[in-house]
Parts: C-alpha cells; sequence; structure tokens
C-alpha cells in the first residue's frame, strides 16, 4: 500500500475535503495548494499524477492528531494537582 493510498483512504474514512487537508496541514506549518493535494489522489497512470512523500504524510497524521485532539499542552501548564491528606 503507498502513501497515496493511505491518504486516499483517510480523506474517505474521515470524510475530508480537500480544504479540510490543507488547514490540517497547516496545523503543523506545513503548507500545500489544493492543486498539489489534488495530484495525490488522480490515478498513477495520469500525467499530473504525483506520489505522496512521507514528509507529506507524515505532516498530515501529526496535523490530523492535533485536528482531532486539539493541541497538547506546554509542558509545565495543566499539570494535575496533589491533593493533600488534610
Amino acid at each position: 500500500m503507498t502513501n497515496n493510498d493511505i491518504l486516499k483512504k483517510l480523506r474517505v474514512a474521515l470524510k475530508l475535503r480537500d480544504d479540510d487537508i490543507v488547514k490540517i496541514l497547516g496545523l503543523v506549518d506545513f503548507r500545500i495548494s489544493k492543486s498539489e493535494l489534488g495530484a495525490f489522489f488522480r490515478k498513477e497512470d495520469h500525467p499530473k499524477y504525483m506520489e505522496c512523500g512521507d514528509q507529506i504524510l507524515r505532516n498530515f497524521l501529526n496535523g490530523l492528531v492535533i485536528h482531532l485532539r486539539g493541541p497538547m499542552p506546554k509542558k509545565g501548564e495543566n499539570k494535575p494537582q496533589k491533593k493533600s491528606n488534610d
């Protein structure tokens, strides 16, 4: 299974549009245009087909985590308070 297949399957499973994927990649400061993104979803024999590299898939997955869970709190913030035994 190629990175393109993984990206396509996640797109369908999560009902994401191209705009959504561009925004998700933007969450990890990775910029891509909708036309570049569209090249990943074309058939392999299409002249404008482009392979989805590891870097793009990795950034998409990292952005997807932020999109679904929210950003991670910075270290030192939201530490659970210890209860004292009064």
